[in-house]
């Protein structure tokens, strides 16, 4: 496997990003998102540029502005709008590359999920055909989450509840219905994302499409059966999209 660090630029932020590349002349291309306090060093997407890459899949992660290596503040930077943005401008960035088909897919863990949402119909209006993706804990409708993360930690300030209704505030349903070769995972007991928003996503995405509902799972997907059965299925959706 071949590891590349790259920066590209959007909104005149710097961002930071890793690209993992099998041996295998121009690979299918997935590309990530990472959660609201993630990074491109979160455990999930650590876990697909191992696995993708083992499969003739390349991975790409980054740091959203404001989060990791990545320029910006992640206060006033961050919203959901914003982040769709960095999505964009990551898929055109590596594409330019020219290092990889223009066969991509995408990868979303909880506000990486909504963001892979969001970014999908800018995507394809901008000529890029996304042939599916694999999202986890999206919060499509964030008026449902009841334990919102107002306390802060090492890797950012506390945050206040007039942050969350100015720029995380929002409801992707319709955006939803445009989404087609999706899998969906989900914890029954996710305590951050309420499963219900897994029910919203799924009925509202085309065929073919396929719903993992975890019993007993949590939003960070701790349980290592779980994370088994993840890396499993994830790994043949991603094939099963891209015929390899």
């Amino acid at each position: 496997m071949k590891i590349m660090k790259t920066n590209f630029t959007v909104d005149g932020f710097t961002l930071k990003g890793t690209l993992h590349l099998p041996p295998c002349p121009m690979p299918p291309l997935v590309v990530g998102s990472h959660g609201l306090e993630g990074s491109r060093n979160s455990a999930k997407q650590m876990l697909l540029s191992k696995v993708l890459p083992a499969n003739n899949i390349a991975f790409f992660r980054f740091d959203h502005r404001g989060c990791g290596d990545s320029q910006g503040s992640f206060i006033k930077d961050t919203s959901i709008e914003k982040r769709a943005r960095d999505f964009c401008a990551a898929v055109g960035h590596v594409l330019g590359m020219g290092v990889t088909s223009n066969r991509i897919a995408l990868f979303g863990s909880s506000m990486g999920g909504a963001t892979c949402i969001k970014a999908w119909h800018d995507l394809e209006r901008a000529g890029f055909r996304i042939q599916g993706a694999v999202l986890c804990a999206a919060p499509v409708n964030t008026r449902t989450m009841k334990r919102i993360p107002l306390t802060g930690d090492d890797n950012r300030p506390a945050l206040s509840l007039d942050f969350f209704k100015e720029n995380l505030l929002y409801d992707l349903s319709d955006q939803a219905k445009a989404l087609h070769h999706v899998m969906i995972f989900h914890g029954c007991a996710d305590e951050v994302v309420p499963v219900e928003n897994a029910d919203i996503l799924y009925a509202a995405m085309h065929p073919p499409k396929e719903m993992i509902l975890h019993d007993g799972g949590d939003h960070q997907m701790k349980k290592r059966a779980h994370q088994q059965d993840f890396e499993l299925k994830m790994t043949a959706w991603y094939k099963s999209v891209f015929n390899l």
